[in-house]
């Protein structure tokens, strides 16, 4: 996962994330990340159009976003 987000902070690429919330709820959002540590990933959310805080242990799926996915945005 860890390569996979630098990645998308050295190079600018999306990335296709389905995350879980504390409540249990799961989305499936378009992120661009800023900056990640061993707890926490910042990174610009597509769905809610700002820059969001996501706990890495709540990340279920994370891949690169390619150009022919179709999105929800």
């Amino acid at each position: 996962m860890k390569r996979v987000l630098t990645r998308s902070i050295e190079n600018g690429v999306k990335l296709l994330m389905i995350y879980q919330a504390a409540d249990g709820a799961m989305s499936q959002r378009i992120i661009q990340v800023k900056s990640y540590n061993e707890r926490h990933v910042i990174a610009y959310c597509y769905y809610r159009r700002n820059t969001r805080m996501f706990r890495l242990d709540r990340i279920l799926s994370l891949q690169l976003k390619s150009r022919k996915a179709y999105s929800l945005e």
